[in-house]
């Protein structure tokens, strides 16, 4: 049975473990989960702003449901979503672009130009990502609006 034939049916497993490809599997996992992630957010607004339409008495019923400190904590992971899967999906318009991916070569695992220059790439991305969460953290958490 060849290799790609066993990924299709292990499942969920399969889906997430990235085996022997290392961080570029799981930065893209990581940017399905972040992209489903964003939109079940943008489902819950559509539906959360569309009370409005039911009158003040439902807004309010709705704002004042969504005031407790747990959909704070909900927003956060919104904005990490949102931070991690912008940045990734710049790295990613940049590789579809042809940067950082150089002259083609026959391709044989284990890909040294993926290591040589998207890797780079794809760390200097997560360390502003990084920046940007605890930035986010910072005002969500420490700041008091």
């Amino acid at each position: 049975m060849a290799n790609g034939s066993q990924t299709g049916q292990i499942g969920l497993r399969g889906w997430v473990y990235a085996g022997r490809f290392g961080l570029e599997r799981y930065a893209y996992t990581l940017h399905r989960i972040t992209g489903l992630g964003l939109l079940l957010y943008f489902l819950m607004h559509i539906c959360v702003t569309s009370s409005r339409a039911l009158g003040q008495a439902a807004w309010e019923s709705v704002m004042g449901f969504l005031s407790h400190p747990i959909f704070r904590i909900g927003e956060f992971l919104v904005y990490v979503a949102f931070a991690y899967h912008a940045l990734n999906g710049v790295r990613l318009i940049l590789g579809e672009l042809g940067l950082g991916l150089g002259n083609p070569v026959r391709p044989e695992y284990p890909y040294p130009i993926a290591h040589r220059r998207q890797r780079p790439l794809f760390l200097a991305l997560m360390i502003i990502s990084g920046i940007l969460i605890l930035a986010g953290g910072w005002d969500f958490f420490v700041t008091k609006h």
